[in-house]
Order: structure tokens, then C-alpha cells, then sequence
């Protein structure tokens, strides 16, 4: 029996799942990928730093069949990018089945297009680009190429694999990745909010929303973890003479820890995942200075 699922990944402590935007393109256009490969449809998903949420529709097999082949694909690019096996395997992910009777699905999907706004990364859900929040009540569709118009050896550098055949009319963006309004049910989502100020409501009153509105502003991560990450070599090798934070000593990991906090405004928890710490340990370290 099919029916619609809210799923998300827990949410890693020390380490994220996008290190740069190669990766999040790599992710965009493995969700696509998997799409094609699982009998489920896609209402609405976003890839944030350290975790994904989506909108699924389909049998209960199906929808873990989905998850778990973006899993694997995903953590074998990640491994051959990084040598690191273990991140995604103890991963967890919770399925949580959404009823369609009442306003609980225009609610999940809300939610979902609303992370990157909590997040402190943007102020609307269409300015983020990993996901589905440019794709709804949008009169100036995303401009590309089709991606049967690329070359083989292009779409071999953007799939990362050989074997990989696609519809040749899905677009792909300028930005690399293949726009989601290809393969998501874009038609159904805009039916079942009916209009954009409908839409509007849910996303300015959804539980995320509050969470911006709620939390104060200097306990919110002022930058991507991306950009944090980038900038740590430098700032090692600044410091330290060192380029990587396994290298520092335990006096000079506190250091570092400090100069994140202060330089980029970085609560625990962020501190954590782009140092690649535990939670405890970097609170730890942190309450030392």
C-alpha cells in the first residue's frame, strides 16, 4: 500500500555529509538518479550540511529502497573523495508515515523547505539551491541544458559513473546538478497548497519558521559549514604552522576551537562537525577556555 512518507537522517554531530558544493551537486544529482531507480515519488526534499529531509510517496519498500540506494551510492562517492568508510553506515533515518486526509502533508513539506531558513542560510526557501525550494509557483523555470544535448564524457563526470541513462529531456543547470522540477511531482504539490499565498502560510508558519523567529541570533551558525571548512587550513597554518586539526596539540586544539567560536560565530554544534568532534569532547575543550 502506498502512502506518504516524511523521512529524515539524523542529524551527524561530527561530521556532514557535504563538504563543499561538489559534493552537494553530487547529492543533487544522486537523489535524481535514485528517483529513477526506486518506484517512489518525490514531493519535496533538501540536502542540508549534516543531514537530508524528504517527501516520499510509495510503499513502505520502496521508500527505504530509495534511502538506502542513495545511502550507498552516495557514501561510495564519499569514500572514494575522502577514504572515509563508516560516516553514513551508522547514519540513522526515521520514516514517519504524513496523512493526506487533513493539512498534515502541506505541513511536512513546509518543513522540509523551511531547514535551510532555521539554519540561519537564507531568509526564503527559494534562495537555497539544494532542494525543492525554488521549484513550486515558479513563473521563471530554471534554465539548462537538456541532458541529452551533453556530451557522454560530460554526463560521465557528472554522474561519476559510466552505466547511469536518464530521460534525455530532464535539465540540467549551470550549476551542474539536474534541476529537481525534472523528476519531482512539481504539479501535485502546487495542487494540494492550491496557491502561493497558501503556500506562503504553511512555510511562514511551520515549526521551523518559529525556530528562526524563537532562537536568538547569535546562537545561530553565521556561516555555512562549507565556508568554515575552507577556511580552516588557513587558519591552522596561520596559527600553527599545521593544516590539519588531527595535527594540532591538545593546547593548540583549544585554540583553534576558540578562534572558530570567535571568528565565525560557531556554536558547539558546529564547531563540532567541521572539526570532525565529538559533541561532548568539543563542549568539552570549550568549556576549558
Amino acid at each position: 500500500m502506498k502512502k506518504c512518507y516524511l523521512i529524515t537522517t539524523a542529524h551527524l554531530e561530527d561530521g556532514l555529509w557535504f563538504l563543499d558544493d561538489e559534493d552537494f551537486r553530487t547529492g543533487m544529482n544522486y537523489v535524481a538518479i535514485q528517483a529513477t531507480r526506486s518506484k517512489v515519488v518525490v514531493l519535496a526534499f533538501i540536502l542540508m550540511s549534516n543531514h537530508l529531509h524528504f517527501i516520499l510517496y510509495g510503499s513502505w519498500e520502496d521508500v527505504q529502497d530509495f534511502v538506502n540506494g542513495l545511502k550507498s551510492r552516495y557514501a561510495k562517492y564519499f569514500y572514494n573523495k575522502y577514504g572515509q568508510r563508516e560516516l553514513l553506515r551508522r547514519n540513522n533515518v526515521n520514516y514517519r508515515e504524513v496523512s493526506v486526509e487533513d493539512e498534515s502533508l502541506e505541513r511536512a513539506i513546509a518543513y522540509v523547505q523551511m531547514n535551510c531558513v532555521a539554519a540561519n542560510i537564507c531568509m526564503y526557501p527559494h534562495q537555497y539551491p539544494w532542494g525543492t525550494g525554488n521549484s513550486y509557483f515558479n513563473p521563471s523555470p530554471g534554465e539548462g541544458r537538456r541532458l541529452g544535448d551533453l556530451s557522454k564524457r560530460s554526463r560521465i563526470r557528472l554522474f561519476h559513473s559510466e552505466s547511469v541513462e536518464l530521460p534525455r529531456d530532464w535539465i540540467v543547470c549551470r550549476t551542474g546538478y539536474i534541476l529537481p522540477e525534472s523528476y519531482v511531482n512539481v504539479k501535485y504539490v502546487e495542487g494540494l497548497f492550491r496557491s502561493p499565498k497558501r503556500m506562503n502560510y504553511f512555510l511562514s508558519s511551520s515549526s521551523k519558521a518559529r525556530q528562526r523567529l524563537d532562537t536568538a541570533e547569535e546562537s545561530s551558525p553565521a556561516f555555512r559549514d562549507q565556508t568554515i571548512l575552507g577556511a580552516l587550513p588557513d587558519l591552522y597554518r596561520s596559527l600553527f604552522r599545521k593544516s590539519r586539526f588531527e595535527d594540532l596539540s591538545s593546547d593548540q586544539r583549544v585554540e583553534a576551537l576558540r578562534q572558530i567560536r570567535f571568528r565565525f560565530c560557531a556554536n558547539v554544534n558546529q564547531i563540532a562537525r567541521v572539526t570532525g568532534l565529538s559533541y561532548e569532547t568539543a563542549a568539552k575543550l570549550l568549556d576549558g577556555i
